[in-house]
This record gives C-alpha cells, sequence and structure tokens, in this order.
C-alpha cells in the first residue's frame, strides 16, 4: 500500500469513528431524556462511547487529529 492510500484509509477510518462517536452520543442523550439510564443499551452505547473516545484520544496524541 502506497503512502496516498495509506493516509485516504487513515481519513475514513477517523471520519467513521467521529460519525460512529456522535451517533452513539445523540442515542445516549435520546435514552436519557427518556429516563432509561439504566437499560442495557445505554450502558453498551456508553462502553462503544468510551472506545471511540479512545480512539480519538490516541489520534489527538500523535498529533494525528487536529481540534
Amino acid at each position: 500500500m502506497d503512502q496516498e492510500s495509506r493516509i485516504d484509509a487513515f481519513e475514513k477510518m477517523l471520519s467513521a469513528v467521529r460519525e460512529n462517536y456522535d451517533q452513539i452520543d445523540r442515542k445516549m442523550k435520546q435514552l436519557k431524556e427518556e429516563g432509561k439510564e439504566k437499560s442495557a443499551t445505554y450502558r453498551q452505547l456508553m462502553g462503544s462511547k468510551m472506545q471511540y473516545q479512545n480512539m480519538l484520544s490516541m489520534y489527538r496524541l500523535y498529533g494525528l487529529l487536529e481540534e
């Protein structure tokens, strides 16, 4: 895989991570408004959100993400 392909693949992955993080965050806010913070779905979403948060933190740590 050449450098340009690697950069394109990284950008696609970063975009997917951000999009998934935002979708999960919106769904969690919706469930919270419905008073379902203790539901299994909410807790599963929390785990996924933390995973994506960790990935974004790693990107920032290595200077791969501008904020």
